[in-house]
C-alpha cells in the first residue's frame, strides 16, 4: 500500500501513529486563531497590536496547515508557537485578572480562553515530540 501520488512512501492511518496528537494541535491553532481574531475585532486588550493579532492568527493557522505525522521539524515549530501563547496570554490573563479581579470581563475571557488553547496545544505537541523519540522510524 502506498501514499497517494508520492511514489511509494506508505504512512500509515493516523489512528495507527502512536502518540501522535498532530490533528488536535490543529484544531486547538485554528481555534485560537478565530479566537483572536474574533477578540480583536471586539476590542478585547489583547498583549499585541491589531496587526499582531492579524499575523499571529496567520502564523497559527499555516502551522496548523503544514502539521503532518510525516515531518518532525513542524512538530518543533508548533511547540514554539504554544509556549509563546501560553506565555503570553497566560501573563496577560494574570495581569487583567489581577487589575480589574471581574471574571466576566470579556478581554479577560478572550485571553483567558487563548491562555488555555495554547497550554492544551502545548501539551498535545509535547507528546507528539515524545512519541517521535520513542516510536522507530516510519517505513
Amino acid at each position: 500500500m502506498t501514499f497517494e501520488g508520492n511514489g511509494g512512501d506508505y504512512v500509515p492511518p493516523r489512528r495507527t501513529i502512536p502518540h501522535y496528537h498532530g490533528d488536535a494541535v490543529r484544531g486547538l491553532f485554528l481555534v485560537s486563531a478565530l479566537v483572536l481574531i474574533v477578540a480583536q475585532s471586539t476590542g478585547a486588550e489583547l498583549p499585541f497590536p491589531t496587526v499582531g493579532a492579524v499575523i499571529a492568527a496567520a502564523a497559527l493557522v499555516i502551522s496548523a496547515g503544514i502539521t503532518n505525522p510525516r515531518e518532525y521539524w513542524i512538530h518543533w515549530v508548533d511547540a514554539f508557537f504554544a509556549v509563546i501563547g501560553t506565555f503570553l496570554f497566560g501573563t496577560a490573563a494574570v495581569e487583567h485578572y489581577r487589575a480589574s479581579r471581574n471574571l466576566f470581563d470579556p478581554s479577560f475571557a478572550y485571553v483567558e480562553a487563548l491562555a488555555f488553547l495554547s497550554l492544551f496545544a502545548l501539551y498535545f505537541t509535547t507528546r507528539t515530540i515524545r512519541g517521535f523519540h520513542s516510536r522507530p522510524k516510519l517505513p
